[in-house]
């Protein structure tokens, strides 16, 4: 059995080849790379194989922050100037302070090839009129997403976030056939459209397209979006520092497979060792990429820190993946692995007793956090008895994550509601 790979073997020369031009120019284009390949004691030309990309070091994003507080605006490890430049996006990362990512012209039409297949793989045609529910800002999800959908061929309309009112005019009058948003945004318009007499499936909006963050792969969580819109959900997962959507999901195929083509190379390492990972079923591990003809921000072995989950095999051998949550938002209770999006997906299985809606509160900057794991979780429109509800909570939560946990239960609207990604956790007070 050949191993499986996210590069397809017809790429396989192609992108070897393309790789080792990149590496071999890429030292007298950035100070950045010259000063850590040699810090390390490393040579391009020590890369002649895919599998070779291990020899050299790691990229995290403390490195680029410092990168371009060094050298601002773009940074040491900017391949070109801002004159080549010809749009600013930007990442937050955990520290809310953006980082800048400049995309030349050519890295723009490589974003939107990208961007484009991976749509096309989520069920994006032609005839579809997407309603695009993400920010037109600086967010890489939404002008390049727009990019993409208008290359398809898809008619576009670019919403944006904080302006519900007007997606509602849009679905009553545009013959709306898709959504594009963050799993959050699906189910706040739901919300919205409910609080205002309206049954979301009335519409007739058939595909959900959803990214930006974990939700679109949670069972429950899907199969409460899936249901509100009457519509089916698929999602994919890209990364600002290096493409809007790098992965998209055929509808049915259970995981999202990789759609990057020939301009970006995917590593699967263990996050504490940072070994390699084969990616086959039941593979857990987190995502490295490294770009094979970008002008901007050309990143070797680039630190995700998304966590990823192995789920199957597409029929030509392609890994298939789900995102289970970001490394640095995982807390650890008792040695225990906890992510946020899990307890959330735990609560959402118990609506219409719950809303769905869930913040995990922290006595202090995790990751670590002594038991019990303190969550509040509204109650729905049908909650039952709320002192059992309570237990059935705390007892789900052990059972399936194995942590103890101490519920509290606040009324419908309590915990806050975000058109971009959901906060689901805080620090207590």
């Amino acid at each position: 059995m050949v191993t499986p790979d996210f590069v397809a073997p017809a790429d396989r020369e192609a992108v070897t080849a393309a790789l080792r031009e990149q590496l071999r120019e890429l030292p007298a284009r950035s100070p950045f790379y010259a000063d850590l390949w040699t810090g390390h004691g490393v040579e391009p030309a020590a890369v002649d194989t895919l599998a070779d990309l291990p020899k050299l070091p790691f990229t995290t994003k403390a490195m680029l922050r410092e990168s371009q507080a060094a050298a601002p605006p773009l940074g040491r490890h900017a391949g070109t100037g801002l004159a080549d430049v010809i749009r600013v996006h930007a990442s937050t990362g955990t520290t809310g302070k953006p980082s800048w990512v400049g995309v030349t012209r050519r890295d723009a039409q490589s974003w939107t090839e990208m961007v484009a297949r991976a749509f096309l793989t989520m069920g994006a045609r032609p005839d579809d009129v997407v309603l695009h529910g993400a920010g037109l800002t600086l967010f890489v999800g939404g002008l390049p997403i727009r990019d993409a959908l208008e290359s398809i061929g898809s008619t576009v309309i670019p919403i944006g976030t904080g302006a519900s009112e007007k997606a509602l005019l849009a679905l009553e009058t545009l013959g709306v056939t898709a959504l594009h948003s963050t799993p959050s945004y699906a189910r706040y318009l739901a919300e919205y459209l409910r609080s205002h007499g309206r049954d979301p499936r009335e519409f007739g909006v058939r595909k959900v397209f959803v990214g930006g963050e974990p939700g679109g792969g949670e069972p429950a969580f899907r199969a409460h979006v899936e249901a509100e819109w009457g519509a089916t959900v698929t999602e994919g997962l890209g990364n600002a520092d290096m493409a809007p959507v790098l992965f998209g999901e055929e509808p049915g195929t259970g995981g999202m497979r990789f759609t990057g083509g020939r301009h970006v190379v995917v590593e699967l390492i263990e996050p504490d060792t940072g070994q390699p990972v084969v990616p086959e079923p039941g593979a857990t591990g987190e995502l490295v990429y490294t770009s094979v003809d970008r002008e901007c921000c050309p990143l070797v072995r680039f630190r995700t820190r998304d966590r990823v989950v192995v789920t199957g095999l597409a029929a030509d051998g392609a890994p298939l993946i789900r995102c289970v949550g970001r490394t640095d938002d995982m807390l650890i209770v008792l040695g225990v692995n906890v992510f946020p999006s899990a307890v959330r997906d735990l609560v959402q299985t118990l609506h219409p007793r719950t809303t769905g809606a869930v913040q995990i509160v922290l006595p202090g900057p995790g990751p670590r956090v002594e038991p019990p794991l303190c969550v509040e979780a509204e109650w729905g429109e049908h909650p039952g008895d709320r002192d059992q509800l309570r237990g059935e909570l705390e007892h789900l939560i052990r059972s399936r994550l194995s942590v103890r946990a101490a519920v509290t239960l606040v009324p419908p609207g309590s915990l806050e509601r975000s058109e971009m990604k959901s906060r689901l956790t805080r620090l207590a007070g």
